[in-house]
């Protein structure tokens, strides 16, 4: 009957530390893989897996960035038997010796544009942007969660941001884009 009240306890730490993180983990796997079913199987399995391993979580830490850890490792071991891991290195290369001009980005923006904007930047430009400006995260702990140095998240971030801000200005994005394209029918 003991080990059965350290279960129940277990369960019960389980629930207090994870399961309020469930709604962002859930959204979070909504962007990364836009099909409401997978998204839906990714935090279930990213909870069983927590469930197994909770007795690894260190109480009083970050157990937000402790699932999205989870989330990115059954992500990827999904992907891999999936075989269908998109890794383009040539964006770094082109836009590593390049100094381009960056419009400025208009004042007002519709969450549609930014969201069509932001699709169209390279997927782990879009990781660490989503974690850093919509999740609140830390660079600390988008970096333990995706498992990559800190220096590589704020690399990323600039990178990321930057690309963002030139597809933005790109798509003509914003009031003064909307009246050009009025004016042109």
């Amino acid at each position: 009957m003991d080990a059965d009240t350290g279960s129940d306890r277990n369960w019960r730490t389980f629930e207090a530390e994870a399961i309020p993180h469930v709604d962002r983990l859930f959204r979070h796997a909504m962007w990364l893989e836009r099909n409401r079913a997978e998204a839906e199987d990714l935090v279930q399995e990213t909870l069983v897996q927590a469930l197994q391993s909770f007795h690894r979580f260190t109480p009083g830490t970050n157990c937000r960035a402790w699932l999205v850890s989870i989330l990115q490792h059954v992500r990827a071991n999904r992907q891999r038997k999936r075989g269908r891991v998109v890794v383009d290195s040539r964006v770094d290369e082109q836009t590593a010796n390049v100094v381009p001009f960056v419009p400025p980005v208009p004042d007002s923006l519709t969450d549609e544009d930014m969201l069509l904007a932001l699709r169209q930047i390279p997927q782990h430009h879009q990781q660490v942007i989503l974690l850093c400006d919509v999740e609140d995260m830390t660079y600390k702990e988008i970096a333990a969660a995706l498992d990559i140095p800190i220096g590589t998240v704020m690399s990323r971030l600039h990178r990321g941001r930057e690309l963002l801000r030139v597809e933005l200005g790109r798509r003509g994005a914003g009031p003064a884009a909307a009246s050009v394209r009025h004016e042109t029918r």
